[in-house]
């Protein structure tokens, strides 16, 4: 499941935006979108886009490989927690979620964790500002879910307080791209800085 914003100008990577304006961080979450959906093509399993605000029919994600929903609930948790009891509802036993702010993800982080699950409940991709990247699980853990303030940097703490009953396998650390800083030294994002 790859969670997704519209990418509409000054709606997208508002936190890189004040260093860089609407117009770039917009280019810069495109770019981001693309490599998201390069990277998920390459791995063997159903794929579903979950859209923050509409679902677009004539978009980067091709209906006959990605499903298209739309986000459900008022914050980040209760949409994440819908997505995943939507998933299981519909017969799948294991369930990875994404975000779309990665370019360092790769087909192997994700096809890792899904084999993960095999001898783990959830499997969390920590993310270097306290949150995650990717969290894979074989059923819906509720409290994981709510009581955060998501976006902050104590989110992945919180969630493996509440999951300490839980055998979790943590994946490599990776960046998600939220302010200029995460990118300022990629090569990948130089080609936005320099012009």
């Amino acid at each position: 499941m790859i969670f997704t914003r519209n990418p509409e100008l000054g709606k997208v990577k508002t936190r890189l935006a004040k260093s860089l304006g609407n117009e770039k961080a917009l280019e810069i979450y495109k770019f981001l979108l693309n490599r998201t959906k390069e990277i998920t093509q390459q791995v063997s399993s159903d794929k579903a886009v979950f859209y923050s605000v509409k679902i677009r029919d004539n978009d980067i994600w091709d209906a006959s490989i990605f499903l298209k929903f739309q986000q459900e609930g008022d914050d980040l948790g209760e949409r994440m927690q819908n997505a995943f009891q939507k998933a299981f509802s519909n017969g799948y036993n294991k369930v990875a979620i994404i975000g779309s702010d990665l370019f360092d993800l790769t087909p192997n982080h994700i096809t890792k964790a899904f084999e993960e699950l095999d001898r783990n409940d959830i499997v969390l991709g920590p993310a270097e500002d306290g949150g995650y990247y990717l969290l894979a699980s074989k059923k819906v853990h509720p409290k994981i879910f709510s009581n955060k303030e998501w976006g902050t940097s104590s989110v992945r703490k919180e969630t493996l307080n509440d999951l300490e009953k839980e055998s979790v396998h943590l994946l490599p650390m990776l960046n998600d791209v939220d302010v200029v800083e995460d990118i300022q030294n990629h090569p990948a994002f130089q080609q936005f800085l320099n012009s």
